[in-house]
């Protein structure tokens, strides 16, 4: 049994934004380590038969916009479901969350991506732009080089392999956990996962 679980997940994915904190709560609870890693969904799509959301059906787009709704207000969170900047390039903040977790650990990169993830849904704020970027570690505690360290080659090197990777263990959806070699998709499959982590 690994005591490792693999978190496959977009920055700018609403249902990552819902799931994260509990998520959270379950690796502090289960003591588990997390590979934080975030992927190219675009990629992913492509591999699984997924359509990004501007190409899925007018029914699919309004009935997600009310699931947004009822998880958020079930789950008391404060939530924009069509925030100021969305759609957003979700692949800077993922090269920067991959060099965080590179030289500062998993622990600060699952703290950078949680608040990435409140600057789309939460804050308003274009997750995007360096200039967020930048806040976002400092607000974190994280140093400020690691955002011209995400412009490299090695940052886009491990990017890659995350969403390989990912592909491999045959995720399709964000978030994805994969516990054991056991694959749960989507922050509703929470109660699964601690369940499995109870055993």
């Amino acid at each position: 049994m690994s005591r490792t679980i693999d978190y496959y997940f977009a920055t700018q994915s609403p249902w990552a934004f819902l799931g994260h904190e509990r998520f959270v709560q379950l690796l502090r609870s289960s003591r588990r380590d997390v590979n934080v890693l975030p992927v190219d969904y675009g990629r992913v799509f492509a591999a699984s038969g997924g359509l990004p959301l501007p190409r899925r059906a007018p029914q699919r787009q309004a009935y997600r916009l009310v699931e947004l709704r009822r998880f958020a207000d079930h789950l008391g969170m404060v939530m924009n479901v069509q925030p100021a900047f969305f759609p957003v390039d979700g692949t800077p903040s993922s090269l920067l969350i991959t060099v965080v977790a590179q030289h500062d650990g998993m622990p600060a990169a699952l703290r950078l991506a949680g608040a990435v993830l409140a600057a789309c849904w939460r804050e308003q704020r274009d997750i995007a732009s360096s200039g967020t970027l930048a806040e976002l570690l400092d607000e974190t505690d994280l140093p400020a080089e690691r955002l011209a360290q995400a412009q490299g080659a090695d940052a886009r090197a491990r990017y890659d392999a995350h969403t390989q990777a990912a592909i491999d263990a045959g995720v399709f959806g964000a978030p994805s956990y994969v516990v054991d070699g056991e694959l749960f998709w989507g922050q509703d499959r929470l109660d699964f996962v601690a369940r499995k982590l109870a055993f």
